[in-house]
């Protein structure tokens, strides 16, 4: 009657041997480690960069216990954190130029489970320390810039069509055009209609001075905000990048605040100046009519720049700049329809759509280099030959070696700079020592919980109450694994919903002693009580779950931060509990009591 079929304690086997598995890197802590990441997008981490890093650091004569490539950087092990410091030192000697050297914490885990996949879970800002930014953008700053980019577009096209004004200016986030007449503002208002959709306008006489007021409409006004704070969101995440910092958190909230998590980095002023700082992008013409030989010699003309393009190629740049990023509104990656490559497509605003026009007018058949500059350092993205003169205010560069590539290069002709700048509002710095104060109070508070619920089952219940405990340890055993095959990052409110996951799990468990208790006051056999016990106490253990399980994804839906992580571990372990406290207490008792044909009487 009690007996389970035998690919049900397979099943139950295999799920406990996996759960030991994936929870074990959580015990082995951390080592000192150095991350080297690529900054730019035409370098990669790959098996030569590993190679290189390894030979700096013999050469040098630094031991080292493990070397890696982790998904688009290379870390290294050492044993201690002097000879971390050291290695630090080499490699930013030996990587300096686009690379990205920086000190890390990684597991201590055996390369067996590194190599399966096992790692440990994330700890958090509160956990692991590090700062905490507050960031607030400041939107009337971005709607003024696209009434300013407006201005510029409206001036210059009015110019082209010959449609005399008298002056134009901005105030605030409208775009004010005075005429001398009636029939010429009729004019203009006509073509401003027909070429500017995203504006709004009105007209106003005011002593023969005949206006047009353009002002955003609303629902543009909308989308530069939102644009404005996801690509600072892009932008800061690039930056961060080069801390090495694992798992950042960088989220919006509200509608113009950014909230910024950086866990293991304690130097403040550093991570200001990675999320402060600017970049600027610049087209220029290339310079073939000299010697690039005797440029690398040191002969670099005076009118040029020397600068190293793709592949490692040197290449002569014009310090004349054609055009700026500031005239760019959006790049996406896409394909070149003749030749099937990557390419990235670049969308101008009238005014560099114009500039642009002229610059490849005048130079077709020329190389034109597109630089990215940032932190004093210039990179050419690329420098593509101009096959015909351009206009519409749509480019296409083309050249890329793979859609990733393509879109590494659009993200940063996007988002190499701040759409709008940003104010620190709010700045917390969580030591180490605190994150470890934190995490043993969290890991006693769950200790003692669990050792307590022990208790009790085992005095009230017996041998039922020694069952249930088992499939308890078993429930954090899961829970642990899940979070760590998910990469979670650990938090307070995580060990918190740890901790009431613990003290709910035994909820099950006692609704079926209970019942089975009942049963066996109703005179039922043992083995009859048993399986009652389990069966009908079942409908109550699923309704009362789920009803958590739907406040728990109410969480994860309207909460953010670390409530979104609170409903993530409750959930999850919402769904382990139900699993151990009827299938693996169950076949504990099977085990027990279902191999005997009479069972007088239950030790419950």
């Amino acid at each position: 009657m009690n007996r389970f079929p035998l690919w049900k304690y397979l099943l139950i086997g295999a799920a406990l041997l996996i759960s030991t598995i994936y929870t074990l890197p959580n015990f082995y802590g951390e080592v000192p480690a150095v991350q080297v990441s690529p900054t730019r997008s035409v370098i990669k981490a790959d098996i030569t960069m590993q190679q290189q890093v390894e030979d700096e650091l013999k050469a040098a004569h630094i031991p080292y216990t493990l070397a890696f490539i982790d998904g688009d950087s290379i870390k290294v092990k050492f044993s201690n954190t002097d000879i971390q410091l050291k290695a630090e030192d080499v490699l930013q000697a030996r990587f300096r130029d686009g690379y990205s050297v920086a000190l890390n914490l990684i597991s201590a885990s055996p390369d067996w489970l590194t190599a399966i996949g096992a790692k440990p879970m994330n700890l958090g800002l509160d956990l692991r320390g590090g700062v905490h930014f507050l960031l607030q953008v400041d939107m009337p700053a971005a709607l003024d810039k696209a009434a300013e980019r407006y201005t510029g577009d409206i001036r210059s096209q009015l110019r082209d069509q010959k449609i005399h004004y008298s002056s134009i200016n901005r105030d605030h986030q409208t775009v004010i055009v005075h005429f001398s007449d009636a029939a010429t503002r009729a004019l203009a208002s006509d073509y401003i209609d027909k070429n500017f959709s995203d504006l709004v306008m009105t007209e106003a006489d005011a002593n023969n001075d005949y206006t047009i007021v353009a002002s955003l409409r609303a629902e543009v006004q909308k989308r530069t905000q939102d644009n404005a704070i996801q690509q600072n969101i892009t932008t800061l995440r690039n930056r961060i990048n080069e801390l090495g910092v694992a798992e950042p958190v960088i989220q919006q909230q509200g509608e113009d605040r950014v909230v910024v998590q950086l866990p293991g980095v304690q130097d403040t002023a550093k991570a200001k100046e990675i999320l402060g700082r600017t970049a600027t992008l610049e087209v220029r013409l290339v310079d073939e009519s000299h010697d690039i030989a005797a440029a690398v010699q040191g002969q670099v003309p005076f009118d040029d720049e020397l600068y190293t393009e793709r592949g490692g190629l040197p290449i002569l740049v014009k310090k004349t700049v054609s055009l700026t990023g500031d005239y760019i509104t959006d790049a996406s990656p896409s394909f070149d329809q003749q030749s099937g490559q990557s390419a990235v497509h670049i969308d101008l605003d009238s005014r560099g759509a114009r500039i642009f026009r002229d610059v490849t007018r005048e130079n077709v058949g020329k190389r034109m280099a597109i630089l990215l500059i940032e932190k004093g350092k210039t990179e050419v993205i690329t420098a593509p030959v101009i096959r015909e003169e351009i206009g519409g205010g749509r480019v296409q560069i083309t050249g890329m070696e793979s859609t990733q590539e393509a879109t590494d290069v659009a993200l940063l002709l996007r988002a190499g700079a701040l759409a709008a700048p940003m104010n620190i509002v709010e700045e917390r710095t969580v030591g180490p020592s605190m994150g470890a104060d934190n995490i043993a109070k969290g890991f006693h508070s769950n200790l003692w919980g669990f050792v307590a619920v022990v208790i009790f089952m085992m005095f009230y219940y017996r041998y039922f109450g020694v069952f249930s405990s088992l499939a308890l340890t078993a429930n954090g055993l899961f829970l642990v694994a899940l979070l760590s095959m998910m990469h979670a990052t650990l938090t307070l409110p995580g060990l918190a919903g740890i901790a009431l996951t613990l003290g709910m799990a035994i909820d099950a468990n006692v609704l079926i002693n209970e019942r089975i208790r009942e049963e066996l006051r109703n005179g039922n056999s043992p083995q009859a009580a048993i399986h009652a016990g389990y069966d009908r106490a079942w409908s109550t253990i699923l309704d009362s779950n789920i009803t958590t399980f739907i406040a728990g994804i109410a969480l994860f839906w309207l909460g953010s931060g670390p409530v979104r992580g609170f409903a993530v571990v409750l959930c999850l372990g919402i769904l382990t509990s139900m699993f151990s406290a009827v299938t693996i207490s169950r076949a504990l008792v099977n085990l027990t009591y279902g191999r005997q044909a009479r069972v007088a009487k239950l030790s419950i």
